[in-house]
């Protein structure tokens, strides 16, 4: 198991990140999925404190799973504090 792991002060610089981490990937998925928020989309949503997951199987019977998680405040969750402050 590989884990990738970043933290990020803008929206935006996240919602970059996500679209990388699925376009490095794009290759190896297997199978119709919904259509995928585009980064305008990841970005409100992480702008009002909720989390953008997403997971996808991918070749070999392997599962991909790029997540983003809100904070500050999080909509749900509002006790959570942001690990990098």
């Amino acid at each position: 198991m590989r884990v990738d792991s970043a933290t990020f002060a803008e929206a935006e610089e996240a919602a970059e990140w996500y679209a990388a981490k699925l376009a490095q990937h794009s290759d190896i998925l297997v199978g119709t999925y919904a259509p995928i928020a585009g980064q305008d989309a990841i970005v409100r949503r992480l702008t009002v404190g909720e989390d953008v997951v997403g997971g996808w199987w991918v070749t070999g019977g392997r599962f991909l799973s790029v997540n983003l998680v809100a904070c500050s405040p999080h909509r749900v969750r509002r006790e959570y504090a942001c690990p990098a402050r």
